[in-house]
């Protein structure tokens, strides 16, 4: 369709039809103009979007629906003044970087990179085009901005959490599953920020009647001997730290908690979706939209380098009843009313 960019990646590398896009986008794609027509002498800007996804998850799908919705909101439509260019590459490493290097080489003005698994790829394509993350675990620490207030350089973006909450995984495990005394955290040692998190939940160990194990997560033989070593031994539990890791074998892990009846509390929600019992972290939704909001600064002019590294402002709990009621719990009412959503 004349004027509509949106590029999945797929062997043919064909263009996103409109009906995939409305899919994108969801109930709410009368939001976004569609084939709006450019006007004679306007300038058509180009972005692009890298995701570490494949192009029919309905998460990320979700998210990037959010970030051109909130676009749309700030004046930018597709044909008329805005080109966007996307890039579905899975969550394999090679792919990433192919992706990587494909998008920039289109000369997009803004990169929104989604998590810490592709900004380094692209930092490494370009270190001149502007890079948004709305996602990611530890900026300084992973090398992409040199302070939080003043990044410094070509990227910027969201933080998805700060590492004090990272206790709150014990915590509301606890509050769901009282009988755990053993927890085993899910961590990936090739990831600063999640060996800080570890630190964290193993400090309000003790104040709980908790013991902290630490289970790596470099594949998934070394996940699942691990898990099932662990679990030879009762009363235990599972935390899953924030990483790309955890996204990549999440399916398997979340299979694992429910074989060996673990009780488990993840960072984001689409873990409970798929299954896992209770979650606590970032709005990630929200975060697209903040991210957005930097993608059009930047177009209007401002430097990432500018613009501070921002820290979330809504956290949200979400628990799956099923997957409670398959471990034998008994979820406290209290929980249940201030839970942000409640899957049946």
């Amino acid at each position: 369709m004349d004027g509509m960019v949106g590029y999945i990646d797929q062997p043919a590398g064909r263009p996103m039809r409109r009906r995939e896009f409305i899919v994108l986008l969801g109930g709410s794609a009368a939001l976004w103009p569609l084939s709006a027509s450019a006007q004679p002498g306007e300038r058509v800007r180009r972005i692009g979007v890298l995701q570490p996804a494949a192009a029919d998850d309905a998460v990320f799908q979700a998210r990037v629906g959010a970030f051109l919705q909130e676009l749309a909101q700030k004046g930018w439509a597709i044909g008329r003044n805005l080109r966007v260019d996307i890039r579905w590459a899975t969550t394999n490493a090679a792919e990433i970087r192919k992706q990587a290097a494909d998008l920039v080489a289109l000369a997009p003005e803004v990169i929104l990179a989604a998590a810490d698994s592709t900004v380094p790829p692209l930092m490494q394509a370009t270190r001149t085009v502007p890079i948004v993350f709305p996602v990611s675990s530890d900026p300084i620490g992973a090398g992409y901005v040199e302070s939080l207030a003043r990044p410094g350089g070509n990227v910027t973006g969201f933080m998805i959490f700060e590492y004090g909450a990272s206790g709150k995984w014990l915590e509301v495990l606890k509050e769901v599953a009282p009988a755990v005394t053993r927890v085993a955290v899910l961590r990936d040692l090739t990831n600063t920020a999640t060996i800080a998190q570890f630190g964290a939940i193993q400090a309000v160990g003790p104040s709980l009647g908790v013991e902290v194990t630490p289970i790596n997560m470099r594949d998934a033989g070394e996940i699942e001997q691990s898990v099932k070593t662990f679990a030879s031994s009762p009363n235990g539990g599972l935390v899953v730290t924030a990483t790309g890791a955890a996204i990549r074998y999440r399916d398997l892990i979340i299979r694992l908690a429910a074989q060996y009846k673990l009780p488990a509390a993840y960072w984001e929600r689409f873990f409970v979706a798929a299954g896992g019992l209770i979650s606590y972290g970032a709005d990630l939704i929200d975060s697209y939209r903040k991210a957005a909001g930097y993608v059009d600064r930047i177009l209007k002019g401002e430097k990432p380098a500018d613009l501070p590294v921002q820290a979330p402002t809504k956290y949200e709990t979400v628990i799956n009843l099923k997957t409670a009621k398959s471990l034998g719990l008994d979820i406290p009412q209290t929980l249940l009313t201030t839970a942000d959503r409640v899957i049946e």
